[in-house]
């Protein structure tokens, strides 16, 4: 049974497994029309700055970051990114950890949303989260370049947050850049996908193994947040082409995609973000044809009684999620589904059309 202690500190371990979007330009306004009724829908969803997990009644820090990153790829809500990053400032403990607790996928994810955002992410709510994430960085031996967590629960930190600290840190210029991109790559296998999952912290191997298994949620999510990035990394810029291409390969006849071992089924969040990363890496046909199977998704106006009268622009999860809000509406327990699909898919209707 849940509580709100475990559901908390569930959220807070797993943050850097959770996909975030990134920040690229908006298409144009025929384009962007989908994108936009999502983002109106999304909005709706802050309370105060933050999305409110009514369910287990606590503030997702998390999937507040992953719809003001929504937001602001899809543009024309500033004002709701702002007060986002507002809110966020007086609860960066809560969220990235303090004193022993501190968590590295949340630093780096809070990082990213600052420096993208316009705020001072060497100074944001009293916190320098540059050195915060710098001293979460592996310094010495096989595991050089890795980040980890410091808590009492156990080190949570994966390729997602890997990804996310490379984005961050090489913005910030700082001296462990490098070594963090270096521990990425290392992540990628030989046929050009990365793993979600790292060796354990001690192994002498920290590289991706003959058995490790394929994510198209981290491959995805390594091109979109670091291809701007690899400007001027011409091994990581190709690293990212042979990622693009064996996402690619991956894409199913109908436009889907699944997100890996722990979502094997087609579904909005993987094939949202798989668009993303299409479209940035110029596959725009593939792009195009995943961004129109996540449109079949989204609600579009509902007749006066419908259960779903009101959400429109919201992107169920998949065909289960659609079923079950037709007949029940968006409740309680399903709104966070609701919520984390449509942050992720959302951005990627702008690429209908193509990209």
């Amino acid at each position: 049974m849940f509580t709100h202690t475990s559901v908390r500190r569930a959220a807070t371990a797993l943050v850097a497994t959770g996909l975030a979007t990134s920040l690229v330009a908006a298409g144009s306004p025929a384009q962007a029309a989908p994108a936009d009724r999502g983002a109106h829908w999304l909005s709706d969803q802050l309370t105060g700055g933050l999305v409110h997990n009514d369910q287990f009644d606590f503030d997702d820090y998390g999937l507040s970051i992953d719809t003001a990153f929504g937001l602001h790829a899809i543009g024309g809500h500033t004002s709701d990114v702002r007060q986002v990053r507002h809110a966020l400032s007086s609860h960066v403990g809560d969220y990235t950890g303090i004193g022993a607790e501190k968590y590295s996928g949340a630093t780096a994810k809070l990082l990213v949303l600052v420096q993208s955002t316009g705020g001072d992410p060497t100074g944001f709510g009293g916190v320098n989260l540059v050195k915060k994430l710098n001293g979460l960085v592996t310094t010495k031996g096989p595991a050089k370049g890795r980040i980890a967590d410091q808590s009492q629960f156990g080190d949570f930190a994966n390729t997602i947050g890997q990804i996310l600290a490379a984005r961050g840190l090489t913005t910030a210029k700082s001296g462990r850049a490098t070594a963090v991109r270096d521990f990425l790559l290392e992540q990628q296998c030989r046929q050009g996908f990365f793993r979600l999952n790292f060796s354990k912290p001690k192994a002498q191997h920290q590289s991706c193994g003959k058995n490790s298994p394929a994510d198209p949620d981290a491959t995805s999510y390594a091109v979109v947040q670091l291809w701007r990035t690899s400007k001027g990394h011409p091994v990581l810029r190709d690293a990212l082409r042979r990622a693009s291409a064996w996402l690619a390969e991956q894409q199913r006849k109908n436009g889907s995609f699944i997100g890996g071992t722990s979502t094997a089924t087609p579904n909005t969040n993987s094939t949202g973000l798989a668009a993303w990363a299409l479209a940035t890496s110029g596959r725009c046909t593939a792009a195009k044809q995943a961004a129109q199977w996540v449109s079949g998704f989204q609600l579009g106006a509902q007749a006066p009684g419908s259960k779903l009268a009101g959400q429109r622009g919201a992107i169920a999860y998949d065909r289960a999620g659609m079923k079950a809000g037709r007949r029940d509406g968006i409740t309680t327990e399903t709104q966070d589904q609701w919520r984390r699909a449509t942050s992720q898919a959302a951005p990627a209707l702008r690429f209908r059309h193509g990209c």
